[in-house]
């Protein structure tokens, strides 16, 4: 079994899925950019259980998985409280938003 290329796949059927729900949903609806920004600023710098990330992702249309690629993207460490925290690459993308 060739795990990258199915993980590949799966991005690819998730991004056209996407696209489709933007297509069927209110014109005014956020895009994905939009709605990282959310998710950034109702974070803020607290940290946040696994559960309670996956809740704020979910608020904002993003699976609950989206966590685990933040953090792969070094977008969300872990504590050493074992909290979820943004770094400071989240932080700066937000202020860099025009």
């Amino acid at each position: 079994m060739d795990v990258p290329k199915i993980q590949s796949a799966l991005r690819t059927i998730a991004r056209g899925l996407e696209e489709l729900a933007g297509a069927l949903g209110d014109e005014q609806e956020a895009g994905e950019d939009e709605r990282t920004a959310r998710v950034i600023r109702e974070w803020g710098r607290r940290g946040l259980t696994q559960k309670e990330a996956s809740a704020l992702f979910q608020r904002h249309g993003f699976a609950p998985q989206t966590t685990g690629g933040w953090a792969r993207g070094e977008w969300v460490e872990l504590g050493d409280d074992g909290l979820r925290y943004l770094t400071a690459k989240s932080h700066a993308w937000l202020e860099g938003r025009p």
